[in-house]
């Protein structure tokens, strides 16, 4: 079965996305850095595997991505306040996880970033957004660098409201809401359909089926 690893395993769009690659015959295999995560996970349909996105290496990704046909990076510092940790996971873990990628053999690469950052940014900004901004910005620019066969999705607000099925999917869309759930459903069906390689979409609420947006935006 095509493996899926899925870094940030259990992050909240990776613990939607996992039943969903499934459920479209693909196996998850989520990457987290505590052995309690394991039960929930595996219930879910998931392979479990160690990896600490900011004390690990590139060499252990690669590691970790063994048998893995494509690495799905979702993986997110958090709105904890704290600078570093936006270089760390959402830049650090993103650069490491391209390495490993490569050295693992591993083409095919979808990153989940967010809307607007190469927006120039007012001089006001608070610390901490901006170094979630630009962490995404130069992570999402290393990824286009990278040689490999890439998707980036960069959705607008998201909210834990539930699945609606429908979104819109574009290089310009506006910023607004999209739903974790949502998400996880455009991330499964592009790896499922392996379309979108090379192209970088926002991603928000809308009223367009999740697989048809996909193939129109894929156009």
């Amino acid at each position: 079965m095509t493996r899926i690893a899925v870094v940030g395993g259990h992050g909240k769009v990776a613990r939607h996305l996992h039943p969903l690659l499934v459920e479209a015959g693909l196996q998850p295999v989520a990457l987290v850095r505590r052995e309690e995560y394991r039960d929930e996970l595996e219930a879910q349909g998931a392979e479990v595997r160690l990896l600490d996105i900011e004390q690990d290496d590139a060499a252990a990704f690669a590691w970790a991505f063994d048998g893995c046909s494509a690495v799905v990076f979702a993986a997110g510092g958090g709105a904890d306040g704290n600078v570093e940790r936006k270089k760390t996971v959402d830049l650090g873990g993103s650069l490491k996880s391209i390495e490993g990628a490569q050295e693992a053999g591993i083409r095919r690469f979808v990153q989940v970033s967010a809307i607007s950052v190469d927006d120039p940014l007012p001089e006001d900004t608070a610390e901490v957004w901006r170094a979630y901004v630009e962490a995404k910005r130069d992570a999402d620019a290393a990824l286009r660098d990278s040689g490999l066969d890439w998707t980036i999705l960069r959705p607008g607000r998201l909210t834990d409201d539930p699945a609606t099925g429908r979104v819109t999917l574009a290089p310009d869309a506006a910023p607004g809401d999209v739903t974790r759930a949502d998400v996880a459903q455009v991330i499964a069906t592009v790896l499922a359909t392996d379309l979108g390689v090379g192209a970088q979409w926002n991603l928000v609420e809308g009223e367009t089926p999740v697989a048809e947006a996909v193939e129109a935006a894929a156009r």
